[in-house]
């Protein structure tokens, strides 16, 4: 089979979901219902569908307010870029902090919306890992591996998902550790690794959906989530390996001010990204595979999550601005390495 690298037809998929509480008490009572739509990532799905319950019922013992919340999924960055084109979020819960910088930048969510909740505005947190088919043949271990000839590697595209950019962050992390930031040696290492990519999908489930649903490549770099999800769906199919560098993966969450305005949503959409943080939503998180903000609930999940591992962080790269227009952004050295 011919390997596609670098250069790759892009379908974006973009799923909707309404869930909440509302259906049910507003059917009996007569009450009008209070909508919110939350523009999210590919991997949350699971995760802000049972959310999107705990937080109904929660306000409705709060307030008597009936709520239904929507839920659309895609890759981040284009998730990002619908917002900006028109789709009236009323919060936004996507994989990179540059995104929602970019919603900010197009007029519609206010200064400082990263310290607007704790933690940087990062309620859970997750880090890169590889899922490998049960029995791991190619015997794949490290970064190193990928870049082995014969390896197909899945993983889905920086330019519309924001899990494919903290794939690449991490790997070119392990990169730099092992040569003492030699950056030119970096970018060949680089250059490899996508040679070997069989499908370079628009976001990360549907890279995981390439992997596991299509039986395609031998190795999936994947957030650490959706290794676990695929792992618990498919139970003895799928082994999780460890890289010995990864990235502290932070997706961000905000308030889309300006749409929560014209909505009258804005005490809503506050208290919906508030309510992560809660001890039941924190828990929550850690059952959905997420590392929890909440340092002594992250302890709860000790058996589950590998807590030792070298982990790089943004600051690393200067923060998200710098390493999206060093890395991401039209012309930067993702594009170099696909275009060489």
């Amino acid at each position: 089979m011919k390997k596609v690298a670098c250069t790759v037809s892009i379908i974006v998929t973009t799923a909707l979901l309404a869930t909440g509480c509302a259906s049910d008490a507003s059917s009996s009572s007569g009450n009008e219902k209070t909508e919110l739509l939350n523009v999210s990532y590919d991997p949350t799905r699971e995760f802000y569908s049972q959310y999107n319950d705990l937080f109904c019922a929660y306000w409705k013992g709060e307030t008597g307010e009936d709520v239904v919340v929507t839920q659309s999924h895609g890759g981040s960055g284009s998730q990002a870029r619908s917002v900006i084109e028109g789709n009236e979020a009323d919060v936004v819960t996507l994989a990179l902090a540059h995104d929602i910088t970019a919603i900010e930048e197009a007029g519609l969510i206010e200064e400082g919306w990263m310290a607007e909740f704790e933690h940087e505005s990062a309620p859970y947190t997750s880090t890169i890992v590889f899922l490998v088919r049960n029995g791991n043949e190619q015997n794949i271990r490290d970064w190193d591996d990928l870049v082995k000839d014969g390896i197909e590697i899945i993983t889905p595209n920086p330019k519309t998902s924001g899990g494919a950019c903290w794939n690449f962050l991490a790997a070119w992390a392990y990169r730099q550790k092992q040569n003492g930031g030699d950056e030119k040696d970096t970018a060949k290492f680089m250059k490899e690794l996508y040679q070997n990519v069989l499908v370079l999908d628009s976001g990360a489930r549907g890279a995981t959906n390439t992997f596991v649903e299509n039986g395609q490549g031998d190795v999936l770099i994947a957030w650490e989530n959706e290794a676990y999800l695929a792992m618990r769906e498919h139970p003895d199919q799928y082994e999780i390996v460890t890289p010995s560098v990864s990235i502290l993966a932070q997706p961000s969450v905000a308030v889309v001010d300006e749409n929560a305005k014209a909505h009258k949503t804005e005490g809503l959409a506050q208290a919906y990204l508030e309510y992560l943080y809660s001890d039941e939503a924190q828990r929550l998180a850690g059952e959905n595979y997420y590392r929890p903000s909440n340092e002594e609930i992250l302890q709860e999940f000790s058996d589950q999550f590998d807590l030792e591992m070298s982990l790089v962080t943004l600051e690393d790269f200067g923060g998200w601005d710098a390493a999206y227009e060093t890395y991401f952004a039209d012309g930067a050295i993702f594009d170099q390495i696909c275009t060489q």
